[in-house]
């Protein structure tokens, strides 16, 4: 199923869309799909980020790297 999204964009980022777009070789609808998958994507790796950083640092772990040595 498909939902139809219907959007306004200030001129300047109507246009820079439109040039990267074409630069591209696709249409704006597909960038337009990809980005919001991507943001939407980060926002919860961020939010995982935020909530696990939290119980790490309960426990000692301060840095990406005693995370890493602690899960390998």
């Amino acid at each position: 199923m498909r939902s139809v999204l219907s959007i306004s964009l200030p001129d300047k980022i109507a246009r820079e869309l439109d040039r990267f777009a074409k630069s591209q070789g696709r249409n704006k609808s597909d960038v337009v799909k990809e980005s919001i998958g991507i943001y939407l994507w980060e926002s919860r790796f961020e939010g995982a980020r935020k909530s696990l950083g939290a119980r790490a640092k309960k426990k000692g772990m301060v840095t990406d790297e005693d995370i890493f040595k602690e899960v390998s």
